[in-house]
């Protein structure tokens, strides 16, 4: 008689369990999104490069399918659009990334800034101020912004 119902209530608690792994990551997922969406509106013109490099940063670090991968860009869009601020992004981050994880966001925002060629004022500073939310040591900020401008040029290069 115990038996079926310590098996129904076993299989609600690790749906739930469940449930909550798929929002943590969805979560992570979407505030990475938001934080290379804000590079890309960071100056006057988003180009066809910057959406590029943030899709395969996005891709690269979550291994999503075209169709997830556009409606996290959308759902990214429409929260960049309404954020006040960067904490609740930057905190998920400091909770569930480790540090090389995190230097890797901050060299993806960088590649998405340096994707159409130009660093904008903007860009560089609110990829100054994410790394600082997000407790990347300058040295390693500055490794990461060099890592990806030489990416680029690299990549200007192979274009020409």
């Amino acid at each position: 008689m115990l038996s079926p119902l310590k098996n129904l209530l076993t299989q609600f608690f690790m749906l739930d369990e469940a449930r909550s792994t798929f929002d943590e990551a969805h979560s992570l997922q979407l505030a990475t999104a938001v934080l290379l969406v804000e590079v890309m509106r960071a100056d006057a013109n988003v180009t066809a490069a910057e959406r590029a490099a943030t899709v395969t940063a996005l891709r690269k670090k979550f291994a999503l399918q075209d169709d997830e991968l556009a409606r996290l860009l959308a759902e990214a869009k429409n929260t960049a659009k309404s954020a006040n601020d960067y904490f609740s992004f930057t905190s998920a981050m400091n909770d569930e990334f480790t540090q090389a994880q995190k230097i890797q966001v901050v060299e993806d925002m960088w590649q998405v800034a340096y994707a159409d060629g130009q660093l904008d004022a903007n860009e560089n500073h609110l990829i100054s101020k994410i790394a600082g939310l997000l407790h990347v040591t300058h040295g390693d900020y500055i490794v990461a912004k060099l890592h990806a401008k030489q990416a680029a040029q690299q990549s200007k290069i192979a274009r020409a």
